[in-house]
């Protein structure tokens, strides 16, 4: 009674009031939908399943993958009318086709880093290094240094002249565009991105609330 017969004694007082709540209202709904277009997974994507890639040798390309990169073969469905074969290791699947005419890949040549290629994070790359060696197998080697820390890469081909990237890029932090790091290359939680970017919004939208209302 006491609350409605302040605001009947202060009509101006009470429609100031109503329009900051109709404002707040207005940005709290603007700001709950800026929210969800960045969170928002359109796809509902969960993760990598697999990588598929055309061979000219199921059976060459299944022993470098398999005694190279470590994956091991897995059962494919029986279905299949083509060649191929799966593999799986590192939570992801290679998939092998055969090509009908072999001789329609063309083979690169040079080690090329700016190619398309598949990177994989390792625990020593003193050890791959001296592994490739001992396998005879061409590789380049590639630094990058930012902001003191420094990445070392090594690049080779599959035998179809695909390329395989190994790094050690764990100590390199993933930055969003005009965030703080969130954690190392190999270990980002999606959800800790995505809450960071709506505190992050959350605050920002709060300071030009209190701006609008002083």
């Amino acid at each position: 009674v006491h609350f409605l017969s302040f605001f009947s004694s202060a009509p101006s007082l009470s429609i100031f009031f109503f329009s900051l709540s109709g404002f707040a209202f207005s940005t709290l709904g603007l700001l709950l939908q800026k929210m969800k277009e960045i969170v928002e997974n359109p796809l509902h994507l969960k993760s990598v399943n697999h990588i598929s890639l055309v061979c000219t040798s199921v059976v060459k390309s299944i022993n470098f993958y398999q005694n190279v990169l470590g994956f091991f073969p897995i059962r494919r469905p029986g279905s299949f009318d083509f060649d191929g074969a799966w593999l799986f290791g590192y939570g992801i699947g290679i998939h092998l086709l055969q090509l009908e005419e072999p001789n329609v890949i063309p083979r690169k040549k040079e080690i090329n880093p700016k190619d398309n290629h598949i990177s994989f994070q390792c625990e020593s790359m003193v050890a791959v290094e001296k592994k490739l060696e001992e396998m005879e197998m061409e590789y380049v080697r590639a630094t990058v240094e930012e902001g003191g820390i420094k990445v070392d890469q090594l690049f080779f081909h599959d035998p179809d002249g695909f390329m395989i990237e190994i790094c050690n890029c764990d100590s390199l932090p993933v930055i969003p565009l005009g965030g703080d790091m969130v954690r190392s290359c190999s270990r980002v939680n999606l959800q800790m991105l995505q809450h960071r970017q709506i505190h992050q919004i959350v605050k920002q939208d709060s300071t030009k609330i209190q701006n609008a209302i002083v």
